[in-house]
């Protein structure tokens, strides 16, 4: 067989040896100890994360793996544990790494899969069907499109520093691109088959084979019409028997078909199934091809399958790198739904141990852990795990502080006050720590809580609690909690009990942490003190810190002849006779068993007879001392809750009175806005009004004047005028009605023609020459210059100081504006004040008719009529439409003569027109 060349020219390479893989962690709970530990201390460490319910932890974990290996990993409780505290720092760089990316965006590692099984196929030398190949390349894809996304984040941050702890997985592995590149080439997967290009062979005998099937159909189709033709079928039918075409006709038509091969018949016996004579080469050159072309498939599948083969272990270093990318997400992911925080290993327990960051804290305290919840018990007090699998999209915001911690804002609403948070102080120095107080009062919840605290924080989970928890890191947690009774092994409680502990004390190092649950226990007491005694002593010389539960008052007292012990009580209410489920650091706690006895309905007399004894067994004064100024500490505690939820209540009233000052100032700059606005509205309503009156009596004014004769004219105009003044006066605000400033430039907009005050030239009256735009400037005219000025800069002239002539004759100039007429030249007297003109209204004395004139006739009348013209007054001037003759010595005479301030030229409601304003 010939492959094609520029596929598969690497594949005469010599075989790369496997590479001889080992993990960074341990996965195997059985693996967690230093690889110079014996099988014995194996052992015991996985018994204790047996008893800490390490198992239920991880189960809870595969809920947010995306990958079937995760899922297998967390489910078979081989998450990796960190067998130094470097390794177990490294873990919670991760974790603190991707929640940073998981709000960010979703990472598609569900297209990554197991290929173990595939590998174990390749490897003992059988063909890889398509499917598997395919899968091979989409893992290989996946993986090396996830290393692409995690660069492009960490280079499109401000801080790509804090992604490199996931960069750092996947950054010197081998993607396997040229094998993805060969199955790519070979293997069409979206239609699961094998392309021609794959090899030369394949493509030259797919093409016989497509020619002779074409040549084959054609022929079937014509002599299956030739029998159709001949009544031999009712319809022309091809088809397949025994993997050879043929044609379908009656048996009673056989002869049509001489010396063909029947095939098959129908089940009636009443169609043939026939081979005709000149298709059977045909047909066994499609066999022949057929066969050719199935085997050069497997040439390819088996050197596709051997390729895979030959790149085993860099296949299982590349699946065990996205394992840890997965896992690490996992444990981020675990960490938003149950607002964990990121724990920092306290540096005192580190000596001796590899270099690791570590934070010093300012308090003397080893360990520093304040509201940490059972994780366990946690789940309960939130929603379904599976339903909050989608808080990957950030329902819980994260942060980062200087030190590269992930610290968590609680945003869930489904945590409540169950489980109760215990708090862990434990200063320095300390070695051992007793814990008494009554059953069921949470001694071995609490212990087990600090168990599982400091084995997460070595698998770099993050842990439930508030602020950033302080721990040392153990090498060994090793835990005796429960029952261990065993009949098979003969062995009792109290038995079962202490071979653990021998156990213990053979494996524990200076780095160890041991939790033992009821120690002493389950046989005579004073033995038991005496045994729990030197056990004790034992531990504190040989671990780092023990932790025990016990009823023993004598253990308890071992605080005051050295300093390396601490007592610890479960808090217990005296009033309702039930556990707080509360540590307190320092105390001594009692059993309460009489009271809980009698609270449970115990016979009166038994109580009084327990009682007796208690007195007799105890020194009377000693113990009473006790009990009071335990009583007494309860007391002052719950009186300063008390005065802490007053003063809170307090706070929270003051809080709320504020708030609604502080709405109401809010408001009352609201309302001033609104009031405002209303009070402008209200101004520009009464312009319109204003303006439809006075319009209305122009109208009137100008029906009239045509019915009307000379005689009438005067006391129409004077009517009108009267009528003009009366609505600018109802609408001229009073004299003592005063506006600011700053009220008018907020609701006024200028118009064009409009008079207006310009800041920038001293407070001078100027007047808009064209209308406002969206620029934020106005062009306004002073005298005969032309400037723009800003509107903020433009104040509004008060409705009090115009005149009514003003008013009128700035509508007129505003309906000229709308009529699209242009200004003409403007003439201005030595003074910057505007003069005021009468009423625009057209009348036999203002009016100077031109037409029909002749040039120096005209002239005479127009200066004639100018000169009569009182002052401030207006003249219309018409001239007619004709040659333009006379209108341009009309406007010639304007424009020079010293009593004409200004003229308006015709528009198209005054054809022919040209008003002129006289001084």
């Amino acid at each position: 067989m010939q492959l094609t060349c520029n596929l598969f020219i690497l594949l005469n390479k010599p075989t790369i040896p496997k590479l001889s893989f080992k993990p960074r962690f341990c996965y195997s709970s059985d693996s967690n100890s230093n690889s110079n530990s014996n099988s014995n201390s194996n052992s015991v460490q996985a018994d204790s994360l047996k008893t800490l319910e390490w198992n239920s932890i991880c189960k809870q974990l595969s809920a947010f793996t995306s990958t079937s290996m995760g899922s297998s990993a967390a489910n078979n409780a081989r998450l990796p544990i960190g067998r130094t505290p470097h390794d177990s720092q490294k873990l919670l760089d991760q974790t603190s790494a991707a929640r940073l990316i998981i709000p960010q965006q979703q990472l598609h590692l569900s297209e990554i899969h197991d290929l173990t099984d595939i590998l174990s196929i390749a490897v003992s030398g059988q063909l890889l069907t398509i499917p598997e190949l395919c899968t091979v390349r989409r893992t290989l894809t996946a993986a090396r499109e996830l290393f692409h996304t995690l660069k492009i984040l960490a280079s499109e941050s401000n801080h790509s520093h804090r992604y490199s702890p996931l960069l750092e997985i996947l950054q010197n592995c081998n993607f396997l691109q040229d094998l993805e590149r060969k199955i790519d080439f070979c293997v069409d997967c979206s239609l699961s088959v094998i392309l021609d290009r794959a090899s030369e062979d394949l493509e030259i005998i797919r093409s016989e084979r497509r020619r002779n099937i074409d040549i084959l159909d054609s022929f079937l189709k014509e002599v299956s019409s030739q029998i159709f033709r001949a009544g031999g079928i009712d319809r022309p039918f091809i088809t397949k028997r025994r993997s050879r075409m043929c044609v379908g006709i009656r048996a009673s038509h056989r002869h049509l078909l001489p010396e063909g091969v029947v095939l098959n018949a129908s089940s009636s016996g009443a169609t043939y199934f026939m081979e005709p004579k000149e298709a059977i080469d045909l047909n066994n050159m499609e066999v022949r091809l057929s066969n050719s072309e199935a085997a050069e498939e497997r040439a390819i599948l088996s050197v596709l399958a051997s390729e895979i083969a030959n790149s085993e272990s860099e296949i299982n270093c590349l699946l065990d790198k996205i394992l840890e990318v997965d896992l690490a997400f996992a444990r981020a992911a675990y960490a938003q739904w149950m607002n964990g925080v990121c724990p920092i290993f306290s540096l005192g327990t580190l000596e001796g141990c590899d270099s690791v960051e570590v934070v010093q804290e300012d308090d003397d305290l080893t360990v520093n852990i304040e509201g940490m919840r059972h994780p366990l018990l946690l789940e309960s007090s939130l929603e379904n795990i599976s339903d909050n699998v989608t808080l990957r999209s950030g329902n819980s915001a994260e942060s980062v502080n200087g030190n590269g911690t992930v610290v968590s804002t609680d945003t869930s609403q489904g945590l409540t006050d169950f489980p109760v948070p215990v708090d862990f102080k434990i200063r320095n120095g300390t070695r051992v720590v007793v814990i008494s107080g009554p059953n069921t009062g949470g001694k071995t919840a609490s212990m087990k809580t600090l168990g599982l605290a400091s084995l997460m924080s070595k698998a770099g989970m993050h842990l439930p609690a508030k602020t950033s928890p302080k721990l040392p890191w153990y090498d060994l947690i090793l835990a005796d909690i429960g029952d261990h009774q065993s009949l098979e092994q003969n062995l009792s409680t109290f038995s079962g009990h202490i071979s653990r502990i021998r156990k213990f004390l053979e494996v524990a190092s200076k780095q160890s942490l041991v939790l033992i649950d009821e120690i002493g226990g389950g046989t005579d007491p004073s033995e038991g003190v005496a045994l729990s005694a030197s056990i004790l002593q034992y531990l504190s010389d040989h671990v780092n810190l023990a932790v025990v539960t016990t009823h023993y008052a004598d253990l308890s007292a071992m605080k005051e002849k050295d300093n390396r012990f601490e007592n610890a009580a479960m808090e217990f209410s005296l009033e309702t006779l039930q556990p707080t489920y509360r540590v307190l650091w320092g105390c001594i706690g009692d059993s309460n068993a009489l009271s809980i006895a009698q609270f449970i309905g115990f016979d009166k007399n038994i109580i009084d007879h327990a009682q007796k004894w208690v007195e007799k067994l105890k020194p009377e004064q000693q113990q009473e001392r006790r009990g009071m100024l335990y009583q007494s500490l309860q007391e002052e505690k719950n009186r300063l809750k008390a005065q802490a939820e007053k003063a809170a209540s307090a706070h929270a009233e003051i809080m709320k009175v504020y708030s609604e000052i502080q709405s109401e100032a809010d408001d009352l700059d609201r309302r001033e806005i609104v009031l405002m606005a209303k009070e402008a509205q209200q101004v520009q309503e009464e312009l319109e009004s204003a303006r439809s009156q006075m319009e209305t009596v122009i109208k009137k004014f100008e029906k009239k004047l045509k019915n009307l004769d000379r005689d009438q004219l005067n006391s129409l105009i004077k009517e009108s005028e009267a009528a003009i003044a009366s609505i600018v006066k109802a609408h001229t605000p009073a004299v003592g009605f005063l506006i600011s400033d700053a009220d008018l430039t907020a609701s006024y907009t200028p118009q064009f023609g409009d008079q207006v005050s310009v800041k920038g030239l001293g407070g001078k009256l100027a007047r808009v020459v064209e209308s406002p735009g969206n620029g934020g400037t106005i062009l306004v005219q002073y005298g005969k210059m032309k400037v723009r000025v800003k509107k903020n800069s433009i104040r509004a002239i008060r409705q009090s100081a115009k005149t009514p002539a003003t008013i009128s004759a700035t509508r007129q100039r505003k309906q000229s504006s709308l009529n699209g007429e242009s200004q003409g030249n403007l003439k201005t007297n030595s003074s910057n004040d505007e003069p005021s003109y009468s009423p625009v209204v057209q009348t036999s004395k203002n009016t100077v008719d031109l037409r029909g004139m002749r040039l120096e006739e005209a002239a005479i009348h127009l200066e004639m009529a100018i000169n009569a013209s009182q002052p401030y007054s207006v003249l219309f001037v018409i001239h007619g439409m004709g040659t333009g003759a006379v209108k341009d010595r009309a406007l010639a005479i304007l424009q020079k003569h010293p009593r004409v301030t200004n003229y308006e030229p015709e528009s198209p409601m005054n054809y022919g027109c040209t008003i002129a304003h006289v001084k």
